[in-house]
């Protein structure tokens, strides 16, 4: 019985969700758009999926990458978006101790697999344009299965540790979380105990993992720009300049918010609450929503076969 008590005391029985705190007069409206930019993203990414499995033509390198992507958009937006909708909609606030947990292990999982395949991306375009004659050696579907097992691997190993992390702090009764959604450094914030650890594990790892993610996706793409501004044709400059541009707009609307989020986390205490919590909700649902759109928009294969499909 001690036990049982020493652990009641530790950790509470469940953790109470506000969502969007100082804007609950707004959240029957706010859901509204969330909800359609849920179903879209549903929508766009089982089409996506669809297409490319059933389709054998594009069972290639680039579109296997996609294929990953819009897994890892289903596991981000769907580990969040119903239960902060039951918030807005004041179904049910509440999320156990446990379910909290596993909450923010998808969410952060899904987020770091979702940057490592944006790397895969962007290596596989600066590999198809810079030295396309060594493509098809390089990237061979043994690599893209091994690039697929690396990313989960990869987000596995980086979050594993902070389930523990959050296990060993003691809540002192504090469960009210004035967010949507459980996140690490969210929760850790609940704690009565010092969370410094939890401080640095978290800088650590978003330095070490999507920061360096996007380090070298940028140089993988100035090595992409350099090499097309050598093409003598026009045509072929255009084409790979929109190939680009379309990569460049996922990758900044999956980052920018994620990093304005975490940053807020550590050192925006001037940043007004509602403002980061509305923008850590748009990082779960938007690049989900738009990454189908974008790569349909700017790819003509997939658009001929989505539009056969639909």
């Amino acid at each position: 019985t001690m036990a049982a008590i020493n652990h009641t005391s530790l950790w509470p029985a469940s953790f109470h969700l506000l969502g969007m705190a100082g804007l609950e007069h707004l959240h029957t409206w706010l859901s509204i758009p969330f909800c359609l930019m849920y179903i879209a993203a549903l929508l766009g990414n089982f089409i996506l999926l669809f297409v490319i499995v059933t389709e054998r033509s594009l069972h290639e390198p680039m579109y296997l990458f996609l294929a990953m992507l819009a897994v890892a958009d289903l596991v981000l937006s769907s580990s969040t978006v119903p239960k902060a909708l039951s918030i807005l909609w004041s179904l049910s606030k509440e999320i156990s101790f446990h379910a909290c947990l596993t909450q923010m292990f998808f969410i952060h999982v899904s987020f770091i697999a979702e940057s490592t395949i944006l790397l895969a991306m962007a290596f596989d375009r600066y590999v198809a344009i810079c030295n396309p004659l060594r493509y098809a050696t390089v990237f061979t579907h043994l690599v893209v299965a091994k690039i697929g097992l690396a990313a989960i691997a990869r987000s596995f190993c980086v979050m594993f540790p902070t389930i523990f992390l959050l296990q060993r702090l003691p809540y002192c009764g504090h469960s009210v979380m004035p967010h949507s959604y459980c996140e690490h450094m969210g929760l850790a914030r609940l704690a009565c105990a010092d969370i410094s650890v939890n401080i640095w594990y978290g800088f650590a790892t978003t330095l070490l993992s999507p920061g360096v993610d996007i380090v070298l996706i940028g140089v993988s793409y100035v090595l992409i720009l350099r090499a097309v501004f050598r093409l003598s044709s026009k045509g072929a400059q255009l084409k790979a300049v929109g190939t680009c541009s379309s990569h460049a707009c996922v990758i900044l609307m999956f980052y920018t918010p994620a990093f304005f989020s975490f940053f807020t986390h550590r050192f925006g205490h001037n940043v007004p609450h509602h403002v980061h919590i509305l923008l850590a909700n748009l990082y779960v649902v938007l690049p989900p929503m738009l990454n189908p759109i974008v790569y349909t928009m700017k790819n003509k294969v997939i658009r001929e076969k989505v539009s056969q499909v639909l």
